[in-house]
């Protein structure tokens, strides 16, 4: 293996014999040439010389938090600076929202977010510290996915179109548990564009809606696939539909609502990266490049996508366009149904 020669440093004859202040001088020059190279510049030109801060509207192990743990690490390679992913969870993620509107808009405070948490949350509370939409500039989307409707076994129905024939003949009659506002919305868009009535119960978070379907308490519930998986697998539960435009990769066999007979009916959760509204676009678009490099490389995308999601990896362009049409469609069902909150 071929040898790298360090740099010589002047004989010393010849640096004697110079003046004393150039002497000094060559010989510093000289000792600079022996030191390692500094680290590569940060890939985030401008960040202030401290901690980056991840938001995480959740609590640890949710899909948000998924997000932030996986990027964290790598971003910290890239900008050469701690990545801290701190989780601030509460109802629909509206703390986070607070502490990331509030925060220093100089790149060192990132939020992970949401269809919660930005589409909603904008027209669901009539009375919110900040503006999810204006307050905050989108970076990118990195990942969707579709809510499953799940259903306990002795629910007479096994897909979404037997589901809605049913509910026609019993109105009121079947009943769904909710849990958090996109899936209130998902149920709410259902029973409006089917024209049928079911009845609405609500529940403090997934666990208790699916502890209450596992025993017939209630009849279905739109959820994430990645909290019921081990029932549906285990025979608990069945599935009888997804929310998203298109079928879920891990649910080849499962049909959407659309496929059966609610032509346009779209509801999908979608994460990603946001930053306080005045951060400087520059740093905006160096984050948009390095968090989309990192959620493409094969290990970040494979453990998305084997947690049943999508990577969407969209521009900041791209993303507050989706963001902004989401709000405009969930505004309408959450003012239709009375959903506000005070």
């Amino acid at each position: 293996m071929a040898r790298t020669r360090s740099p010589a440093l002047p004989r010393f004859s010849s640096v004697a014999s110079l003046p004393g202040r150039a002497r000094l001088v060559a010989l510093a020059g000289a000792l600079t040439a022996l030191v390692p190279a500094a680290h590569t510049a940060s890939a985030i030109p401008g960040l202030p010389n401290k901690p980056v801060v991840i938001i995480v509207p959740n609590a640890a192990g949710g899909p948000s938090d998924l997000l932030g743990r996986l990027i964290a690490p790598k971003l910290g390679e890239a900008v050469r600076q701690n990545v801290i992913v701190d989780n601030r969870p509460s109802n629909n993620g509206v703390l986070a929202g607070e502490l990331a509107s509030r925060g220093a808009a100089d790149g060192s405070l990132l939020t992970v977010g949401n269809t919660g948490t930005h589409a909603i949350n904008a027209t669901l509370y009539k009375r919110l510290s900040y503006d999810p939409v204006k307050d905050f500039v989108p970076i990118t989307g990195v990942m969707s996915g579709g809510l499953v409707a799940v259903a306990n076994p002795t629910l007479p129905a096994n897909s979404i179109r037997e589901l809605v024939a049913y509910a026609k003949k019993a109105p009121g009659k079947v009943v769904i548990a909710i849990a958090g506002a996109t899936g209130e919305i998902a149920t709410n868009a259902l029973k409006q564009q089917a024209g049928i009535d079911m009845t609405n119960v609500n529940y403090k978070g997934g666990a208790p809606a699916v502890a209450a379907i596992l025993s017939n308490e209630s009849h279905l519930t739109l959820t994430n696939y990645s909290s019921v998986s081990g029932h549906v697998t285990a025979g608990k539960l069945k599935l009888i539909g997804v929310t998203s435009a298109k079928r879920d990769a891990l649910l080849p066999n499962v049909p959407t609502f659309a496929e059966s007979g609610l032509e346009g009916y779209e509801v999908e959760m979608w994460y990603g990266f946001f930053a306080p509204v005045k951060t400087p676009p520059a740093i905006v678009q160096s984050y948009y490049r390095e968090i989309t490099r990192i959620a493409g490389s094969p290990d970040v995308r494979d453990k998305l996508v084997a947690g049943g999601y999508d990577v969407i990896l969209s521009t900041p362009e791209q993303f507050g366009a989706r963001v902004k049409g989401d709000y405009e469609k969930f505004r309408k069902i959450i003012l239709d149904n009375h959903m506000q909150i005070d």
